[in-house]
């Protein structure tokens, strides 16, 4: 017989299948993912190493870096370098934006910035996760959920076969500080600490439940003390050392606040005595008259906590810190409006929220108003 004679010992494995040739030698076939057949560019001495290579190949196409033979591999991308790509073509807000920067260069970068993102495991992810520090969980989940955010895109870009990010419960934390609302001579109290351009930006923010952001981009032109209503349409953050005014980021942002009439003569005091007469001008402006920056009021904000018994007491060798938050008015204010019977679709719309989830984070117990509950229960009792 004329030709090679061919030993018909051809196995299929789990991918792709190997030949024995009559030489002894072994030839490795597999179908690519472009629905052509190849065969190794080598026979092989023994079934296994045969096999082998039909693993690296498999292994190349589930990681998405396969290539047809003569085609240069793609480089394998780093995790960040994917993290960068992510970031520069993500539509982000500036404050958002620099919060994330912030998390990958200082939590997540160091541990697996130059790891490939296709060789990035569940046991790597696993040990980074365990090296955050415990002792700020709200810190510690951000960047856990910005990394699975981050995989999560890789895995939909066909970067990787699936996202390691699978620790349950890892990107959320509890509250750790509990929010305790000013009561109303703790809010009286705060608003007499205050300097008298700050004391009717005290008052908004708690009884009308704005935002400092809010707040402190506010023109004399979105202020109505005729018709009692401020007009929220802008905010302002500080991103990169730079203030920058920016639309809410949501219509429900977008919203008119009823002032309280009892807040009314104090916006008109204000107005007169430290605005400008222009319709731009600010209504809490800084000293040089652009934006008033978040340092400048929590220096007269700590000795309001103090004097008004918001003040947590420090170690012997340690002054102390304030319990209480400039954006806890915010709280405060939220739970002055449930305590008047407000419905959650009227809070969500006072305090800008889209969703009921939203607006029920600031909802809390008004002190004091449980014992009214239950004397108003006793009366019902008594008049059946």
């Amino acid at each position: 017989m004329k030709g090679r004679v061919r030993v018909a010992e051809t196995r299929r494995a789990s991918f792709g299948e190997v030949e024995k040739l009559p030489s002894g030698r072994y030839r490795a076939r597999y179908n690519g993912p472009d629905g052509r057949r190849y065969r190794a560019p080598t026979t092989f001495t023994t079934k296994q190493d045969a096999r082998a290579w039909l693993s690296m190949q498999q292994a190349d196409i589930v990681r998405k870096a396969w290539a047809p033979p003569g085609v240069e591999k793609p480089a394998a991308i780093t995790f960040g370098e994917f993290a960068d790509d992510w970031m520069a073509y993500r539509d982000l807000a500036d404050r958002t934006r620099g919060e994330y920067r912030k998390l990958l260069d200082h939590q997540i970068l160091p541990a697996l910035g130059l790891l490939p993102i296709a060789s990035i495991t569940y046991d790597d992810i696993r040990k980074w996760h365990r090296k955050l520090d415990a002792q700020t969980p709200t810190l510690r989940a951000h960047a856990y959920g910005l990394a699975a955010t981050i995989f999560r895109s890789a895995e939909n870009d066909g970067k990787i076969a699936t996202s390691p990010c699978k620790i349950r419960g890892a990107g959320t934390a509890k509250r750790v500080r509990k929010i305790r609302p000013a009561t109303l001579d703790e809010l009286a109290s705060l608003t007499a600490a205050m300097p008298d351009q700050f004391k009717a930006l005290v008052m908004l923010a708690s009884w009308c439940a704005l935002r400092f952001g809010e707040l402190t981009e506010l023109r004399r032109q979105d202020v109505d003390t005729t018709r009692a209503v401020i007009r929220v349409r802008r905010g302002v953050v500080r991103a990169e050392g730079e203030f920058r005014v920016k639309t809410p980021k949501t219509d429900a942002g977008v919203r008119d606040v009823s002032i309280p009439p009892h807040l009314v003569p104090v916006i008109d005091g204000h107005l007169r005595d430290h605005v400008g007469s222009a319709s731009d001008s600010l209504v809490f402006p800084a000293k040089h008259g652009g934006h008033l920056a978040p340092s400048t009021l929590y220096r007269h904000w700590y000795r309001a906590c103090e004097e008004s018994g918001r003040w947590r007491p420090g170690k012997a060798a340690e002054a102390g810190t304030p319990d209480m938050t400039f954006h806890d008015l915010r709280h405060t204010g939220a739970v002055l409006a449930a305590a008047t019977g407000a419905t959650l679709a009227e809070l969500m719309a006072r305090l800008g929220h889209s969703t009921p989830q939203a607006a029920m984070r600031y909802q809390h117990a008004a002190e004091g108003r449980d014992a009214q509950i239950a004397e108003l229960l006793s009366k019902l009792a008594a008049d059946s």
